[in-house]
C-alpha cells in the first residue's frame, strides 16, 4: 500500500518545464551551429586572403626585379640559389616541393621568402599550407583546357570550392570570366562530398 501511495505522490515534469528544457536545448544547438558557421566562414576568408597575399607577393617581385620568382635568371647572383631561365613563365606546377627542390615552381617560394614578401623559412622551397590542411602551389600549367599561371589550393571541400567560385567568378569549375578565372580539378557543382583543388589565375 505504501509503495502505491509513493508512486501516486511522485511528480513528473510539467508541460511548461518540458517546454523550457526544449527551448534551452534549441538555444544550445543554435549556438553550436552558428559557431560552426563562423569558423567555416573564417577559414574560407583566410584562404581567399592567402590567395590575395600570394598574388600580391608575385606581382611585387615582378615589379621589383622585372621577372617572376623562380624564373629569375639573377637569383644565383642575388641569393645563391638556382637561376630560372627567364622565359616569362614559372615553369611547372608542384604541390609537394622538397626543401631542396630546384625547379622554378618550387624555387618561386624561396624567392618570395628571401625578399620577405612571404613569411616562412627562406632556406626551404616547401609549399605553404592552406587553412584546409592542403598545400598551396604556383606555376604555369593547363587547368580545364587553359594554360596559364595559377595559384592552386589542394584538399578543399567541394562546397567551399563552389561557394568561392560563385562569389568571385562564374560558379563553373571548367570556365571563368576573363579577369580572374577560377577553375577546379573536378565538378564540385554536382558533388555531395570529396575534396578538390581550386585554381586562381594570376
Amino acid at each position: 500500500m505504501k509503495k502505491m501511495e509513493m508512486l501516486r505522490n511522485q511528480k513528473g515534469f510539467t508541460l511548461v518545464e518540458l517546454a523550457i528544457v526544449l527551448v534551452i536545448i534549441g538555444l544550445i544547438l543554435g549556438a553550436v551551429l552558428k559557431g560552426q558557421e563562423l569558423i567555416n566562414n573564417a577559414r574560407m576568408k583566410r584562404l581567399y586572403n592567402m590567395k590575395q597575399e600570394v598574388n600580391a607577393a608575385i606581382n611585387t617581385y615582378l615589379d621589383k626585379y622585372g621577372k617572376f620568382p623562380g624564373d629569375d635568371n639573377n637569383a644565383n647572383a642575388r641569393w645563391g640559389i638556382t637561376d630560372g631561365n627567364n622565359n616569362g613563365l614559372i615553369t611547372g606546377y608542384t604541390t609537394n616541393c622538397a626543401a631542396a627542390a630546384t625547379t622554378e615552381t618550387c624555387l618561386a617560394w624561396r624567392g618570395l621568402r628571401l625578399t620577405n614578401l612571404l613569411s616562412g623559412d627562406a632556406t626551404s622551397a616547401i609549399n605553404p599550407n592552406n587553412p584546409y590542411a592542403g598545400s598551396v602551389a604556383i606555376g604555369s600549367t593547363a587547368v580545364q583546357g587553359l594554360t596559364a599561371h595559377w595559384i592552386g589550393f589542394t584538399n578543399l571541400p567541394y562546397d567551399i570550392c563552389e561557394i568561392l567560385d560563385q562569389q568571385y567568378d562564374d560558379g563553373s569549375p571548367t570556365t571563368g570570366y576573363n579577369s580572374g578565372d577560377i577553375r577546379g580539378s573536378g565538378n564540385y557543382n554536382t558533388a555531395t562530398s570529396g575534396a578538390y583543388t581550386l585554381y586562381f589565375r594570376f
